[in-house]
């Protein structure tokens, strides 16, 4: 009993630390979209957020991350979209990569990128539907090249840095 609560903890404080890292590095605005949105890095902490604790504890802190972004940058009307997307964006690439290495432990560059991939179509998709109910087609339409360009620059980035995080065994410390 002692050893799962102390495993919970664990899983919680690491989880805090990655909707802070992920709530830091999307405030970290690269440039801003003409859509209105920004592009970032937090798609980065997202993904390895998912890749690291799992669906479930992964999910929490890439959408709560997220969407305290969104709440500090002053974009309420997106906090529960973002909460919803990030969480979905981290929890498919966690599942993905799960499925993948369940042969074999160690998962290529590729394989790490198909599953953040997949994770990100969440992303572009998810804001491109919820854009579309409060802008229209053509306004959602604007917001899919900067989304895609974002969601890039976190496969990435997530994916290499997998390589040393995986070298480390730090993937296996939390999976186990």
């Amino acid at each position: 009993m002692k050893t799962k609560l102390r495993h919970n903890l664990k899983k919680l404080t690491v989880s805090a630390l990655f909707a802070a890292l992920t709530c830091l590095s999307t405030l970290i605005v690269l440039t801003y979209s003409p859509a209105g949105g920004y592009i970032h890095l937090g798609d980065c902490f997202v993904l390895l957020s998912g890749f690291l604790l799992g669906p479930l504890w992964g999910g929490l802190a890439a959408g709560l991350g997220s969407a305290l972004t969104d709440l500090f940058l002053g974009y309420a009307t997106y906090i529960p979209a973002t909460f919803v997307i990030k969480w979905g964006v981290a929890a498919l690439a966690s599942v993905l990569m799960m499925l993948m290495s369940r042969n074999n432990t160690r998962l290529s560059i590729v394989k790490r990128a198909v599953a953040a991939c997949a994770g990100e179509c969440i992303m572009v998709g998810g804001y491109f539907a919820y854009e579309c109910i409060l802008y229209g087609f053509a306004g959602a339409l604007s917001g899919v090249v900067p989304n895609i360009i974002q969601g890039v620059s976190g496969v990435v980035l997530a994916s290499v840095l997998m390589i040393p995080l995986t070298k480390i065994g730090y993937i296996k410390r939390f999976f186990e």
